[in-house]
């Protein structure tokens, strides 16, 4: 039977209301003025949804992020949607990890190198986020990166010597958590032999995605 709705991610019961219908027709607003970059209409259908008993909104944070405006990953736009993301950590305790990848992604993709790796080194000696190799992997990468002289600004060569031993720590940790990890092997060697001269990070980004697919 074709659904009567453009998107289909409610959950409002297999009986459907006068209510529930127009909560269903309200997401498919929402949805579209996503799609179709109209914020201030997409604000105005989340704040009528994020009311609704039926709407577990907590569940919802990734579309509520979207909802903050445009993914334009300037320093304004993204530490707007990191302060959000950092409340949802307190509303949403089993996406922690979750949310915390996404504010390390953020801080990286709005050029806040050293913010992601702070936010990392806040909550990776805790749990759960210990015991999650993505983390520790996102850890080492930053570390490796901001260890380059020509990036972090630094010319002191103790403080890159640190950073270099944080990201060998941090790879190890992986490599313990998941011995398969084969992103933590790879930069361990570089580490070990100080060879990470010769392949600088010159875009972490790009080895952190591989991590998310």
């Amino acid at each position: 039977m074709t659904s009567p709705f453009l998107f289909h991610s409610l959950d409002v019961g297999p009986r459907l209301s006068a209510r529930k219908l127009h909560i269903c027709r309200l997401y498919d607003v929402l949805e579209l003025s996503l799609l179709r970059n109209e914020f201030a209409r997409a604000r105005k259908a989340w704040a009528i949804l994020a009311r609704c008993k039926e709407i577990h909104w907590t569940t919802m944070w990734t579309t509520a992020v979207r909802v903050l405006g445009d993914e334009t990953f300037n320093g304004h736009d993204s530490s707007k949607k990191i302060a959000f993301l950092h409340e949802m950590m307190l509303q949403v305790p089993d996406k922690r990890e979750t949310i915390l990848k996404e504010i390390v992604l953020r801080n990286i993709m709005a050029g806040q190198f050293r913010k992601a790796l702070d936010e990392l080194e806040l909550y990776l000696p805790s749990f759960p986020y210990q015991d999650d190799p993505v983390l520790h992997n996102y850890a080492g990468l930053l570390s490796l990166y901001l260890s380059q002289s020509p990036i972090s600004g630094v010319d002191d060569d103790v403080s890159n010597h640190s950073l270099l031993r944080s990201a060998q720590v941090h790879f190890r940790g992986a490599k313990a958590l998941d011995s398969d990890n084969v992103i933590a092997a790879h930069f361990l060697s570089h580490v070990r032999f100080r060879c990470y001269e010769n392949t600088c990070l010159t875009d972490p980004l790009r080895f952190i995605k591989q991590l998310t697919k």
